[in-house]
């Protein structure tokens, strides 16, 4: 009885050593999956989901339609 009893809590140590084991691992990996979603981030999108490069050629193009709807209301021809 004494023989068994030692067994069962000994296997029931080790169960708890590796469930804690997996535990911390899967809270490491969960930790590293949460920094690479806020890296991938990044700045703020604009329209459309186009970053800084983009962004700034549809706001020129912006200016354009805009210098072109003026002319058109002041009579003028581009």
């Amino acid at each position: 009885m004494t023989t068994e009893l030692l067994i069962a809590a000994s296997a029931l140590l080790g169960l708890v050593v590796v469930a804690l084991a997996g535990l911390r691992g899967w809270q490491g990996w969960l930790a590293l999956k949460t920094r690479e979603l806020e890296t991938r981030r990044g700045p703020p999108e604009i329209e459309g989901g186009a970053r800084e490069g983009a962004a700034r050629i549809e706001i020129a193009d912006l200016k354009e339609r805009i210098r072109r709807l003026e002319a058109i209301a002041n009579g003028v021809d581009l």
